[in-house]
């Protein structure tokens, strides 16, 4: 049986940033940019609101660029606040490098698991010989812990996922221990 879970984001990341106001280190984007436009270069950032303060911050998403050289779709992109050029923006390697901040997905993600938990008794009630095969796949860059996704998605407790591990009978190529973002597979057997 092949079942295909999916890691989907509910709603945009928190930015990890020290605030200069307070002391707070998480920022919230609420996906509003900024444009302004010197002649003919233009500067362009998204806002991050301190959750502790409420104090804004800037990421540059253009710096001095010439006009003409920005696709327009993009500025209306930016100019209609578009939540989900907030959220390629916030995936961006190169804008997080830039402003040294990383992204905190606690919270901001789900696991669709087709309707159904799997399985829907517990591991030690499978019929001898049963292999469950889950394909699971991240509709965004999620970083998550494959054994808390297991967990969540069957219903079990992580100590007793890390004993199926352990025992052999959760296998997959990837080690389900560290952090993930990118697709996998694992199998589940009796």
């Amino acid at each position: 049986m092949l079942t295909t879970w999916v890691v989907m984001p509910t709603c945009l990341p928190l930015v990890v940033r020290r605030c200069s106001a307070c002391a707070s280190e998480r920022f919230r984007a609420n996906g509003k940019f900024r444009v302004n436009a010197h002649h003919k270069l233009i500067d362009a950032w998204l806002l991050v609101l301190c959750t502790g303060c409420g104090d804004t911050a800037k990421l540059t998403v253009l710096e001095r660029t010439r006009v003409r050289s920005v696709r327009p779709e993009l500025l209306d992109r930016m100019h209609d606040n578009d939540p989900s050029l907030a959220a390629e923006v916030l995936r961006d390697p190169v804008v997080r490098r830039r402003h040294r901040v990383a992204l905190d997905w606690d919270g901001a993600w789900r696991l669709d698991t087709g309707g159904a938990d799997l399985p829907d008794r517990e591991v030690s009630e499978l019929p001898d010989r049963e292999v469950i095969d889950v394909s699971v796949r991240f509709a965004a860059p999620i970083p998550v812990r494959p054994v808390r996704l297991i967990a969540e998605g069957c219903g079990l407790p992580r100590a007793e996922v890390e004993r199926l591990i352990e025992d052999g009978k959760l296998v997959s190529a990837v080690r389900l221990n560290s952090r993930l973002s990118g697709d996998f597979t694992f199998t589940l057997k009796r």
